[in-house]
């Protein structure tokens, strides 16, 4: 079974060597002692967020405070190609669970997109709040699956600035039902294209519309930007499904599992 992951400040790991302590603090300190209850002895791993991981045992656990002896640290590179899930808001919640799984699943990053069709608005202080929700999301959800990279929560844009971010990316990909190619078979073609290392895609936009889906002006618009469509099964899924069902096929076809 995997050691429970806690997160420490980014960069805090870098002085720690093999057989030193490192004590964490904070509310994940309190976390790991008071909810999870780690007693002395018992394995865990430490990660920054970034990439960075100690592997090591309770020393001492006190209150606020958790000192693990290190006996192992690394640094996991990211993937060859990142995913990016360019999320739409959606109602009830929906936009939040498909972050949190494609979270669990592999996603190197989320974009908020305040699409056409969004029920939801984030404006004002509801968005400064939104946003920091969906960070809250993601690093729980990396700690559950025990990542040592929390995936970044960049900031929300329109579908206007999702067409300029479109135009700038190695490779965006709109999930729509109408879609002739397969999302396997484009997916393919870049996993062919890495391999013959001809312009090798390193990021990849996973765009994914809200309850009602991309409206047909977002979908010629975010097309006339680059992106190309692609169909992911036979059946329309939710918003919330959609996501990270396609990152678990990337993440297959890519080589990324």
């Amino acid at each position: 079974m995997s050691n429970p992951v806690f997160f420490a400040p980014v960069g805090s790991l870098g002085h720690v060597n093999p057989g030193s302590t490192f004590v964490l603090e904070g509310p994940e300190a309190r976390h790991a002692v008071t909810v999870k209850r780690l007693a002395v002895g018992e394995p865990v791993d430490i990660a920054d967020g970034k990439g960075a991981r100690l592997t090591g045992t309770v020393a001492e656990a006190g209150p606020g405070t958790l000192t693990v002896t290190a006996s192992d640290v690394v640094f996991e590179d990211q993937p060859d190609v990142r995913l990016v899930l360019v999320q739409a808001l959606a109602k009830g919640d929906r936009d939040e669970l498909a972050i949190e799984t494609a979270t669990e699943l592999g996603i190197d990053a989320v974009i908020p997109w305040q699409s056409e069709r969004s029920i939801v608005r984030w404006k004002g202080d509801r968005a400064a709040k939104a946003h920091a929700k969906w960070q809250s999301v993601v690093t729980a959800a990396a700690k559950q699956a025990r990542r040592a990279w929390i995936p970044e929560v960049r900031q929300i844009l329109d579908t206007g600035a999702l067409a300029k971010a479109v135009e700038n990316a190695d490779l965006a990909i709109i999930l729509h039902e109408d879609a002739k190619n397969p999302l396997r078979a484009v997916l393919e073609e870049l996993e062919a294209s890495r391999e013959a290392r001809r312009d090798a895609p390193r990021e990849v936009l996973l765009i994914v519309g809200p309850e009602g889906g991309i409206s047909p002006r977002e979908v010629t618009r975010l097309s006339d930007a680059g992106a190309v469509t692609a169909l992911l099964g036979h059946h329309v899924l939710r918003s919330s499904t959609a996501g990270p069902a396609a990152v678990v096929l990337a993440s297959d076809v890519l080589g990324r599992w």
